[in-house]
């Protein structure tokens, strides 16, 4: 059997923990052959010939030794999209973790892998520690569906649980979760509740048979969110969580079915959770 040859662009953290992972496993079958990456000097804790390295992103879906192009760049448009397009079109398997780029080409992409034979691989886009999409798409996939419910961002799961055990106020809990790494120095997409809402289209996409638009997503993040809030959840027995939902409506007029939503109401946003549900901790 040959080897399966893998080019990674994007050889960031996670790029770079990838890779360390590939080397240092030895995967049977598996073989890095490319990578890019903007800093070829930049040390990433492994060594590759520096052959195999390049700036040019879109070699990797071109080149003939390369089977699997895992995109890790990021963005929904741009080098990453151009990038995702050529290699399925050269009939190459694509891996990506790019929720940004999957929530507004995704039905494109999706065709275009399946025009070409290919595998469009996003497993680690939504709750990467949980195969969800795989429990979606596979496992549950004779079952009908009504509501999805969850907790889709760590940074913010991470600052309302700080406010709510230390009491204190959200910009501080911000400050905290920065110098830990846990929030982006500009951290608006987490915490405005984007990165939550293109998770979650991507799973209504999956659970209901439709499209996927964050657009449809009615969206509010945790930024208005007060110490003073966690005393009057605590009066309820509740804790606040930013809660990704997505349910079908309950239809008594077809002509209430936007064209757009097919149905489907979601939302993410802050919400009174009791502290006996499984989404208060």
């Amino acid at each position: 059997m040959d080897s399966l040859k893998i080019g990674i662009a994007g050889v960031g953290t996670v790029g770079a923990c990838v890779a360390v992972k590939l080397l240092a496993e030895a995967v049977q079958g598996a073989t890095i052959t490319r990578l890019a990456a903007r800093d070829l000097k930049k040390d990433r804790g492994f060594s590759l010939p520096e052959a195999q390295w390049t700036q040019n992103t879109l070699e990797l879906a071109d080149a003939d030794d390369v089977d699997v192009v895992i995109e890790l760049i990021g963005g929904a448009d741009g080098i990453a999209l151009d990038l995702v397009r050529t290699a399925l079109t050269n009939k190459k398997h694509v891996v990506t973790a790019n929720k940004a780029l999957l929530a507004k080409h995704g039905v494109e992409l999706a065709e275009l892998a399946e025009k070409n034979n290919c595998v469009l691989g996003y497993e680690a886009a939504v709750a990467g520690g949980i195969p969800v999409i795989k429990a979606l798409s596979e496992g549950l996939a004779a079952n009908n569906i009504y509501r999805i419910n969850g907790i889709l961002n760590g940074t913010c799961n991470f600052i309302l649980t700080e406010m709510e055990t230390k009491g204190a106020g959200y910009e501080e809990t911000l400050r905290i979760a920065q110098e830990l790494g846990y929030a982006e120095a500009d951290p608006t997409f987490d915490v405005e509740g984007i990165d939550a809402a293109q998770k979650l289209s991507l799973l209504s996409a999956i659970a209901f048979g439709q499209k996927p638009n964050e657009n449809d997503v009615t969206t509010r993040g945790i930024s208005d969110v007060a110490a003073l809030d966690f005393e009057f959840a605590e009066g309820f027995g509740a804790v606040i969580r930013l809660i990704a939902r997505a349910e079908k409506k309950i239809i008594k007029d077809a002509s209430s079915i936007s064209s757009s939503d097919g149905g489907i109401v979601q939302a993410v946003e802050p919400c009174l959770v009791r502290k006996s549900s499984v989404l208060s901790g």
